[in-house]
């Protein structure tokens, strides 16, 4: 159905039913910023719905189907809908307002999608996952490293539609960014679609700069005199974890490429410089990944190989021990048997040779395997 039939259905007398009520979501919940958990009430999907014309914010009243209708009867500015986790109910009349694929709606509910961009029609599909940096006070087997959520974004000639899944990644400071640039602003959705591609990747950037806070401590305490008693399970940790930051930054490298190179009817080719400067520093984060990885993989291999030698050092002294027990152990079993015709046995001088037998060999083998380094 046509976004014309969608609208006349919506404003036309006495059709204000349930598709106009989930529409009104806009007006009736707060328009909250999640970035701001002490002022985001739970439950409320809408985190805002604001409309721009010529950069700046439309100040008239009304709800979200007002803004629609005003924004196509005059023919420019657009709506930028924020939506944060909202359910089948609540998605469903705004996915018939703005005549969305059905399919991209799926994915907006449902996420845990890979970063992706879909074109329907006049409508642009576009899928970021988010990452953010946990702190912790040390790295453990254990620690939670990257913390990972996404945001969806339907483009159209007329509006923005921004769906959030996960608690970090706020886009209210982005929009504030935005709104202090009217000229920006003012290029139309595709800018807002450049800005949070841009948010998003700048992430990433910061993520990996703590990441590798966090491998350059492992280094240290895999490289220090004690490295092989360290815990090879935060190595493995900070692995999982990487793959975590490279499932979110490297499938972006396709919807990034066909942006910056393709021609959208929903971006201008100007915005597509833009883009390809977004490509750049993601490539930027990728490389940064795989040297990471690589890194992760000789370090661990360091560990394994401080590991083997650390047991080969103790099996050394077992063995050298051993060996020299092996003498008095030896001498003692020859005397300890129970034949009553041993030479020895009736010498004044033989318990006194004995000891003095057993001592040297045993103080000669000492030596020489404290020489050798065994000991």
């Amino acid at each position: 159905m046509a976004m014309a039939g969608n609208l006349r259905k919506v404003t036309g007398l006495g059709k204000v039913g349930g598709l106009r009520r989930v529409a009104r979501l806009a007006r009736r919940r707060p328009r909250v910023d999640l970035s701001h958990p002490a002022r985001s009430p739970l439950g409320s999907s809408v985190v805002n719905c604001v409309t721009y014309r010529d950069g700046a914010r439309d100040l008239a009243g009304g709800d979200l189907v007002d803004a629609v209708q005003r924004v196509r009867k005059h023919g420019d500015g657009f709506v930028w809908l924020g939506l944060h986790e909202p359910t089948d109910q609540e998605f469903a009349g705004i996915a018939e307002l703005f005549d969305l694929h059905p399919l991209a709606v799926e994915d907006a509910i449902e996420a845990h999608q890979r970063p992706k961009l879909e074109r329907y029609d006049e409508t642009l599909f576009a899928v970021f996952k988010t990452v953010c940096y946990v702190e912790h006070e040390e790295l453990t087997a254990t620690s939670e490293v990257v913390n990972t959520g996404e945001i969806m974004v339907f483009v159209g000639r007329e509006f923005v539609i921004t769906v959030r899944h996960g608690r970090h990644g706020s886009l209210g400071p982005l929009r504030e960014e935005l709104e202090s640039d009217p000229q920006q602003l003012a290029q139309g959705p595709a800018a807002v679609l450049h800005a949070i591609a841009d948010h998003v990747v700048d992430d990433y950037l910061s993520v990996t700069d703590s990441v590798q806070g966090d491998i350059d401590e492992v280094e240290t305490a895999v490289f220090a005199e004690n490295g092989a008693r360290v815990d090879p399970g935060r190595i493995y940790q900070l692995k999982r974890e990487l793959l975590e930051l490279k499932r979110a930054v490297v499938p972006l490298g396709r919807p990034l490429e066909d942006l910056a190179t393709r021609p959208i009817r929903v971006v201008d080719p100007e915005i597509q410089a833009y883009f390809r400067d977004v490509s750049d520093h993601l490539l930027r984060a990728k490389e940064q990944i795989a040297a990471f990885d690589e890194l992760l993989n000789s370090i661990l291999q360091a560990h394994l190989a401080q590991v083997t030698v650390a047991q080969n050092e103790d099996m050394r002294k077992i063995t050298a021990w051993a060996a020299i027990i092996a003498v008095p152990t030896m001498v003692c079993g020859v005397y300890g048997m129970n034949f009553e015709h041993m030479p020895e046995l009736h010498w004044q001088f033989g318990y006194p040779l004995v000891m003095a037998v057993i001592s040297v060999a045993c103080l000669t083998l000492y030596r020489g395997f404290r020489r050798t380094g065994w000991l």
